[in-house]
């Protein structure tokens, strides 16, 4: 049957098709979504919870934990981690990625009414979640900045009137402010005032929380009118509690103003923010797990004048991170890399056809097979992304492949004499079923792929379906369009057209390599056993190259944008961080690479109080010669010698995983039942792991060295004196925590008033000393009368992992260092310093995700070639025959390896689809010579011998013109500048460095196993025989 027969005598309807192929996929080119990589968002739903003035071991104990029971029920979680420091908690609840992020939210808010009960009942507010990835890189940093507004009125604005605007932005997960805090009235008592009128704390507290109220007060309906009763119940401004009456003592009132000074101020006074040095309030938007990133980032940028016209005169938004920028440059960059490589692969198709009208028919069809492939992309909800766009690149050496097979075969016919049409008619049935064994023995490639789990397996399905696509296409085109163009374009030779020199000179060195070939092919056949030692030498070195070979899981992308941490010695105050802080912006701001700097302190971080975080937005890449992680460890460096405290940056990275933020790429965490254990082990580790050279950015989320002062009541002094320990708690809580009491309620926002002492009472411990608790009839006692103070250590933050006490450290690899030569590193090191069995210590989040891969890596190459195998035995009906394709597969992976290794390329994902592809490629060199000879031993009654020898003859162009094809489909990804040259070059070297070395093997090895392996099949046949013989005598052999 031929299938190509209908399409040639058919034109018209033939072109037809084509177009309307070309025509949809034009159209869905223009409607694909944009995206740095394939959206495979782990769904991720983010607690948060506060409670003021709470220290980190009580956060961690009355909320967090109560939190993780509720939620550690919800099914398929994958990962559940908590971070409680000084006053607030985050719980990070990561999910399987095939839960859909709504009704995973739905269960998180069912967990948290659960827990509800169980949580401190001074707790303000219930805790609260986001759908979205706190260690994500923000797509959008916006930087609000005012000559008129203090930072309490800028806060304010950013957070009643813009965070709200843009978090209704579809797409958004999470809109983060940083560098302020809300306005509030803030009343900062005189404890000796206080104590000469005989008032105590918790009345002020009480007589300030009495004096502000909204509660609804009804109304009066009378015959005719209906009056709403309103009441100057509420106090908004600092001016309005300065006469609030406290107490009365002697008959006469006690004003606040007469025991405490009260300011309009703002709730936290630890917070600091600055864009460029100028004091500023920063929004930071991240996206919902799978929201379209240029969408959302766009949606968000038309919204931004709108923003601006409600901003009062002085104050402006500005965009200080933008991460479409890069995204949209790297797409052009690729679609550029795309047009290259059409070009080269076209222009080698040329060179051995030698004929305009020839080169025509590959110039139409591969154009066509790529475009087609957009329409398919666009049903299955595929992006226009870094991995979806290398499979085309990739693709157009493939695609051509089917072209070049048929076109060169009907060339061939033509050549002998016959007319195109029946050229073309004889030639396209020939190699249908070839075209058709290549195309599904490339895709079978890719089933172990698709069958891949995890993050890593929806990384590849994209690349993976995507390529499939395409080849299919080119098929379809190759075996209806292609031959129909060549019965109308191709020409009989008369013998009378002259070519010009320059091809006439090409025609001859090609003439030359052949014949070459053909006579180094006859000396070889003589010595097949040499051959046969050679074949057995490369799989041997594949196995080898593939044990020394430096492994990585993904290669560092480059989008413009490095966040990192400046981390103070624990016991460092807000006030000494706030200056280090404005001066190591002002110096990265000076930097050559540097663009815009945003950074706050307060407000969250490990330690809240003695971090300060860093947003930086690079230069574009045209006016910068590093990449994002040089620069960022080259800063990191420059400021490795700070007095009492650590800059950390990385790069920002789309692939993510884990739910823990931390100040580098990758994390190993240690894990222990007994927090003790965890806390006497942690600095060992941290200080071992420091000192590995292969390591840089090396940082620990265990604080457990910030200061602290106990007070150690004597509850039978105490008692003495009519107090108990609640009172004494009650007092504390008033004077230090920054207590929020009267809530003022207002159009846009809900405000507090902040209690605490005046703030010569809160820098020095000793004052707790000179402080007096009142008892319940007045009496002022001091505290030294029924306590001491000890002092200690005190954890700055407490993290769990599955609700047991984890610290995790993370770090990034030194230039030049592969991700399994540190994880060897760090083994070792546990060994030497003798790491108890009750720590576990393990790689975590991506570090992880590399340990799997690495464990899978040998399994995906067998199970590719196993399903190679299954597939070619069935078409071909046959043992032998696919072992015979297969055996030139070693020479292919010995060839990717070397290159590597030559230019210190690691084998990374990227890296292991290119060799897989190459077992696709370079079998397909095998599939044409056994096709061909397998013919010639039927019709034309040749030895096995002959016939191989033979088919190397005739299919010398073809082989030689798919596998140069295929080179320079890939070698643009090789030489391509830009963000995504770092994820696109491992798959060139990989495949480049396989077809030169297998092509120079696999012509003469192929001829060499097919011969040997025809032999093998008889002797098996003329064995399985003779059983059924039983009149033949055992010995008789011969």
């Amino acid at each position: 049957m031929n299938l190509s027969k209908v399409f040639i005598l058919r034109p018209i309807a033939t072109i037809l098709v084509s177009l309307a192929l070309t025509l949809l996929g034009a159209l869905a080119f223009r409607l694909l979504p944009v995206a740095p990589l394939p959206q495979i968002d782990t769904p991720t739903i983010m607690v948060q919870a506060s409670l003021a003035g709470a220290s980190p071991e009580t956060m961690a104990a009355t909320v967090a934990t109560p939190l993780e029971r509720a939620m550690g029920q919800i099914a398929g979680i994958t990962e559940l981690t908590s971070s409680s420091s000084q006053g607030s908690t985050n719980v990070i609840v990561q999910f399987d990625l095939n839960r859909d992020i709504d009704g995973a939210a739905r269960d998180v808010q069912a967990a948290i009414n659960a827990a509800r009960s169980l949580l401190p009942s001074s707790m303000k507010s219930l805790p609260t979640y986001r759908k979205a990835n706190p260690s994500d890189a923000p797509i959008l940093m916006l930087a609000l900045t005012s000559d008129t507004l203090n930072r309490g009125q800028l806060y304010d604005l950013a957070s009643s009137k813009l965070q709200q605007k843009i978090a209704q932005v579809q797409g958004v997960g999470q809109v983060s402010l940083r560098g302020g805090a809300l306005p509030a009235v803030r009343i900062n008592l005189d404890p000796k005032q206080l104590t000469s009128y005989g008032i105590s704390l918790d009345t002020v507290r009480a007589a300030v929380d009495n004096a502000t109220t909204n509660s609804p007060r009804g109304l009066l309906s009378g015959k005719n009118y209906t009056w709403w009763i309103d009441a100057n119940g509420q106090l908004t401004k600092a001016k309005d509690y300065q006469d609030l009456v406290v107490a009365y003592r002697n008959g006469a009132a006690v004003r606040l103003h007469d025991v405490a000074s009260v300011t309009d101020s703002i709730q936290d006074i630890y917070s600091a923010g600055y864009f460029n040095n100028q004091p500023s309030v920063s929004i930071a938007v991240t996206r919902q797990a799978g929201a379209n990133m240029l969408e959302t980032i766009d949606a968000i940028k038309t919204q931004i004048p709108i923003l601006n016209e409600m901003l009062p005169k002085g104050t402006q938004i500005t965009l200080a991170i933008d991460r479409s920028l890069t995204i949209r440059s790297a797409l052009h960059e690729t679609e550029e890399t795309l047009i290259i490589a059409i070009l080269l692969v076209i222009s080698v198709v040329f060179i051995f056809l030698r004929k305009g009208h020839a080169l025509l028919i590959p110039a139409i069809t591969l154009p066509i097979s790529i475009v087609s492939t957009f329409a398919v992309m666009y049903v299955l909800g595929y992006s226009l992304d870094a991995l979806s766009m290398m499979a085309l690149i990739v693709a157009t050496g493939f695609v051509v492949d089917d072209a070049i097979v048929v076109l060169e075969n009907i060339s061939r016919h033509i050549e002998e004499g016959m007319t195109p049409m029946d050229a073309a008619l004889k030639g396209s049935k020939e190699v249908g079923f070839t075209v058709l064994s290549m195309t599904a023995s490339l895709i079978a490639v890719f089933i172990p792929l698709l069958l891949m789990s995890g993050v890593l397996g929806r990384l590849f399905r994209e690349f993976a379906v995507t390529l499939s696509v395409a080849l299919l296409v080119s098929m379809f085109v190759s075996l209806t369009l292609t031959p129909m163009l060549c019965s109308r374009l191709l020409k009989k030779e008369t013998g009378d057209e002259k070519e010009n020199r320059f091809m006439a000179w090409m025609g001859k060195c090609l003439d030359r390599v052949h014949h070459a070939y053909v006579r180094s092919l006859s000396v070889i056949m003589r010595h097949k056993r040499l051959t046969m030692l050679t074949l057995l030498i490369t799989v041997i070195g594949n196995v080898y190259l593939y044990k020394v070979v430096e492994k990585g899981l993904f290669p560092d992308q480059d989008n413009g944008l490095l966040m990192g941490q400046l981390r103070a010695d624990q016991a460092t105050s807000f006030q000494s961080i706030e200056p280090q802080l404005k001066a190591i912006s002002q110096k990265l701001q000076k930097d050559k690479d540097i663009q815009y700097v945003i950074a706050s302190t307060g407000g969250g971080g490990f330690g809240s109080r003695n971090t300060a975080n860093f947003f930086i937005r690079l230069k574009d890449e045209s006016q910068r010669k590093e990449s994002a992680m040089q620069i960022a460890n080259r800063i990191t460096m420059q400021n490795s010698k700070l007095a009492g405290m650590s800059l950390f940056l990385m790069p920002a990275q789309d692939l993510r995983v884990g739910g823990r933020s931390a100040n580098a790429t990758y994390q190993y965490s240690l894990q222990s039942d007994s927090l003790e254990t965890l806390r006497d082990w942690s600095p060992k580790v941290y200080a071992t792991l420091k000192q590995l050279p292969q390591l840089t950015s090396v940082d620990s989320d265990a604080q457990s060295g910030g200061l602290e002062v106990k007070v150690v009541i004597d509850r039978a002094a105490a008692q003495r004196y009519g107090l108990n320990v609640d009172e004494i708690d009650t007092f504390l809580n008033n004077a230090f925590s920054q207590r929020q009491i009267a809530t003022q309620y207002q159009m846009l926002n809900q405000y507090y008033s902040i209690i605490g002492l005046n703030s010569n009472y809160t820098q020095d411990p000793e004052v707790l000393k000179q402080l007096y608790v009142l008892t319940s009839d007045n009496q002022s006692i001091p505290i030294s009368a029924f306590a001491h103070l000890e002092y200690g250590t005190a954890p700055l933050s407490v993290a769990h992992q599955g609700q047991m006490a984890t610290t995790t450290i993370a770090f990034n690899l030194a230039d030049g260092v592969s991700l399994e030569q540190a994880k060897t590193a760090i083994d070792q090191a546990m060994v030497k310093i003798g790491l108890p069995d009750t720590v576990h210590g393990s790689m975590a989040g991506t570090a992880q995700v590399f340990e799997t891969l690495v464990k899978q890596m040998p399994w995906l190459i067998l199970a590719a070639l196993a399903t190679i195998y299954i597939l070619l035995g069935m078409l071909y009906e046959s043992w032998i025959h696919p072992i015979t394709i297969l055996s030139t597969l070693p020479s292919a992976g010995v060839g990717a390896l070397v290159l590597m290794m030559m230019t210190g390329t690691q084998l990374t994902v990227i890296a292991l689809i290119g060799i897989l592809l190459l077992i696709g490629i370079v079998k397909k060199n095998a599939i044409l010579m056994i096709d061909f000879a397998l013919t010639a031993e039927k019709q034309q009654n040749l030895s096995p011998e002959q016939a191989i020898v033979k088919a190397c003859d005739k299919r010398f162009r073809p082989i030689l013109m798919t596998t140069l094809a295929a080179f320079f489909g890939a070698l643009p990804l090789i030489i391509q500048t830009g963000s995504n040259s770092a994820l696109h070059r491992p798959l060139g070297i990989a495949i480049c460095g396989g077809l030169v070395f297998s092509q120079l093997l696999t012509l003469y090895t192929t001829p060499v196993v097919y011969v040997y392996l025809d032999r093998f099949g008889s002797w098996v046949k003329s064995f399985w025989k003779r059983p059924n013989s039983s009149h033949v005598p055992l010995n008789d052999e011969h």
